[in-house]
């Protein structure tokens, strides 16, 4: 079976495999405080423009993003998200369960837009009843979003402003960033990111990592404890080294860029494909995932070969399903798909 359900499927890059041998009878301090986490924390902000921000790393995706929301938020306040946000659909209500309500906005893309957070806050605050309702206390997006679709220069711009406007935190889950970074048309840098988000994050997990996720906090009002409640949620790894020195190898000269890049021009290949047969897709994505609206007896033919993530039910004989590629993804598998479907 060749696997395109997913881009965590994989180890780990050679390189950081490598790195990790080499250091591994190290002798460093522990819980994120040794000389490799020092350097990878210099390296990210180097590439981020952001001199003063503070850089912590966890070890996974959720965890991650229930740290960095349990430390902005008061208990009565709650997290905008569009409906298919990856903390209102697939976390297992993890936000709910440290006592946060995610506050949903409609989304058929997987974005929210700036005229939307005004429109809710607005809304909050005109109800004359509202202490009795759970209080707007910070904005979450992820780039890309869980449907493959990228924010553009402009509307993180509208959304910060309006964000600053209503002091909001804008918090942005970068589980698949490099990939956004990486998309064909994407005229956001992390360098724009760091000065329009109060928070984001940069995967490790699913962009050539074992597992990590680097947290990049700019705004000076959520930096003090974070580390308290790095710990307090149970992400404190004591080997912290074995974090710094991933995100030190991907940072060093270039490679989060190179492995993403490569990812996302493989996944192109295949939305060609698609198309180029007649399938439409879901969702216009540009990053390294795909999602083609294909009729059941073909999915039925193609996962005899591959495997892919079945998405939602378009209609009653036809599935949106998930082609994913990878910074491992094989070209000679990816050529061998394309192969197959022009033979559908």
């Amino acid at each position: 079976m060749i696997r395109f359900e997913n881009d965590y499927a994989e180890g780990a890059h050679r390189r950081i495999l490598e790195r990790l041998l080499e250091t591994n009878e190290e002798q460093t301090p522990g819980y994120g405080t040794d000389k490799h986490c020092e350097k990878a924390r210099t390296y990210i902000r180097k590439a981020c423009d952001a001199a003063d921000a503070d850089v912590h790393f966890l070890v996974g995706g959720t965890q991650t993003n229930t740290t960095i929301i349990a430390s902005i938020l008061r208990p009565h306040q709650g997290a905008l998200s569009a409906t298919t946000g990856h903390i209102a659909v697939h976390e297992t209500g993890a936000i709910e369960a440290i006592g946060h309500k995610v506050l949903t906005l409609p989304s058929e893309d997987g974005k929210i837009q700036a005229e939307q957070v005004k429109a809710l806050v607005e809304a909050h605050w005109s109800d004359a009843a509202h202490e009795h309702t759970v209080q707007p206390g910070l904005v979450y997006i992820s780039h890309p979003t869980e449907n493959g679709t990228t924010y553009s220069k402009a509307e993180l711009e509208a959304l910060s402003l309006v964000c600053r406007e209503c002091g909001l935190p804008l918090f942005m889950d970068g589980a698949r960033l490099g990939y956004g970074l990486a998309s064909q048309g994407s005229d956001l840098s992390l360098a724009d990111i760091a000065r329009l988000c109060d928070v984001f994050y940069i995967g490790g997990t699913k962009v050539g990592a074992l597992f990590g996720e680097a947290v990049v906090i700019v705004n000076d009002a959520l930096k003090k404890d974070f580390r308290y409640f790095i710990k307090q949620r149970g992400g404190m790894l004591a080997k912290g080294r074995l974090l710094g020195i991933q995100f030190e190898t991907l940072f060093e000269d270039g490679l989060y860029e190179e492995i993403s890049a490569y990812a996302v021009e493989l996944a192109m290949e295949i939305r060609a494909a698609f198309t180029a047969k007649g399938y439409s897709l879901r969702y216009d994505s540009t990053t390294n995932q795909q999602f083609p609206i294909l009729p059941d007896a073909v999915l039925a033919k193609l996962g005899k070969t591959y495997s892919y993530s079945f998405w939602e039910k378009y209609d009653d004989t036809h599935s949106v399903v998930r082609f994913c590629t990878s910074w491992a993804t094989k070209k000679e598998n990816v050529d061998r798909l394309i192969g197959d479907i022009k033979r559908l």
